[in-house]
């Protein structure tokens, strides 16, 4: 006589939890920037439309870097490569390194975001402030210049900013599908133009 088998039954929960929304950090920082470039009078020339935002690989034990995208001089391995981005052309793109997102504080990623900020030229025409560069102000030279900028910028922040820095989880950043090179060259065949075709919002965790 054969056995019946059990049946089996699924009653799914009445709702189904919903996930937490993970926000937009790039938004979160363009805000930054706008609101920096308002307060402080050493980032008044500064446009957040300008800026790419961007999640990178790790660069020894850099927090982020800034790259100018806007050099005038004629390069003899060939043409700088542009970035567009909804029609506009971006002049510096900022990398945020694995060590932005892990073991650090809401106040240590404002000190990084502006002590990047702080390298840009006054003229704002992506290239870097010439009198602000690590040779010629290393270590404590350049603190004592950003240090003061930090203090008075973190007395003024807005708290919602302050807030979203200082977040725990998952955020979506802006990440390369296909990264630009630093420099054109004569035997390089890849595009002159990269545009939000060339990126994508991916998962990041925020320790």
């Amino acid at each position: 006589m054969a056995i019946p088998e059990p049946e089996l039954s699924y009653n799914p929960p009445a709702t189904m939890p919903q996930r937490e929304p993970r926000p937009q950090l790039g938004t979160v920082i363009q805000r930054l920037i706008r609101d920096a470039a308002r307060k402080l009078p050493e980032l008044a020339h500064v446009r957040a439309s300008r800026i790419l935002v961007v999640a990178g690989e790790a660069r020894r034990a850099s927090r982020a870097t800034i790259r100018p995208l806007g050099s005038k001089r004629r390069r003899a391995r060939g043409p700088r490569p542009r970035v567009m981005l909804r029609g506009r052309r971006m002049l510096y793109i900022i990398t945020l390194r694995p060590m932005f997102f892990r073991s650090s504080t809401a106040e240590a990623r404002v000190e990084t975001l502006l002590h990047e900020l702080f390298h840009i030229s006054g003229r704002f025409d992506g290239t870097l402030h010439r009198g602000r560069r690590h040779s010629l102000l290393p270590g404590k030279r350049f603190s004592a210049l950003l240090g003061p900028l930090v203090e008075r910028y973190l007395a003024a922040i807005q708290p919602e900013i302050l807030e979203a820095l200082g977040r725990r989880g998952e955020v979506r950043v802006r990440q390369w599908l296909e990264k630009p090179p630093i420099r054109g060259s004569p035997r390089s065949r890849g595009r002159l133009i990269y545009t939000e075709d060339q990126l994508f919002l991916g998962p990041v965790m925020m320790l």
